[in-house]
């Protein structure tokens, strides 16, 4: 398989730390997003949409958006398990990733910040907004875990919260958010960190890492 991504990308971290968790060996190509390496011809064959992560298989098969290729590898490679078979707790666990995938994450992601300077706002602003967004967003995220079980986000194992839950807290950092009332959100990163599938995976310790 091959997945291609950006070192700084946090859906692409997400997936990252998946292929990890599941013992799964891989090729990497990288595309530097500012410079626009995914708008180009040969990239938006493999995705017409133009954004990392995209999971190649050995077939030629293209997945495309971080959760759906987490969803593929979960079925496929089914231990270990990212969630739970409790129904109750397999919503709530759904809930929170998608409250950073689908809601937190897309609008501070580099097209979205790019457009909002085209509105005419300067920097100071748009990475002000960005920080504003996370720290909304996170709280609301804290809440959500203020009574579920540690030390990972949702008991004694990672799941799919906490696979999308630590991209986004590197996020939340580079955007200078004030992350020590997170608490519970920081116990579990913490607990997560300690794993070599999300600490082997991190930015800073990818090929192309800047």
């Amino acid at each position: 398989m091959r997945l291609h991504g950006f070192f700084r990308s946090s859906s692409a971290y997400r997936v990252r730390i998946v292929m990890a968790m599941k013992g799964l060996s891989y090729d990497q190509s990288f595309y530097v997003l500012r410079r626009g390496d995914q708008r180009q011809p040969d990239y938006l064959k493999l995705n017409p949409q133009g954004f990392v992560p995209s999971l190649e298989l050995d077939d030629g098969t293209a997945l495309t958006q971080s959760l759906a290729i987490i969803d593929y590898l979960d079925e496929t490679h089914p231990e270990p398990a990212l969630l739970p078979r409790d129904a109750i707790l397999r919503a709530r666990i759904r809930a929170f990733a998608l409250a950073i995938a689908c809601d937190l994450h897309p609008v501070q992601n580099l097209g979205v910040l790019n457009a909002v300077r085209k509105l005419g706002h300067g920097d100071a602003e748009v990475n002000d907004w960005a920080r504003r967004v996370n720290q909304e967003g996170l709280d609301a995220c804290e809440a959500l875990l203020a009574d579920a079980p540690g030390p990972f986000c949702f008991g004694d194992a990672p799941t799919l919260a906490d696979v999308c839950l630590v991209p986004q807290l590197f996020n939340a950092r580079r955007f200078g958010c004030d992350l020590s009332h997170w608490t519970r959100l920081l116990a579990a990163e913490a607990a997560c960190l300690a794993l070599p599938a999300f600490s082997d995976t991190a930015p800073e310790r990818q090929p192309d890492a800047e």
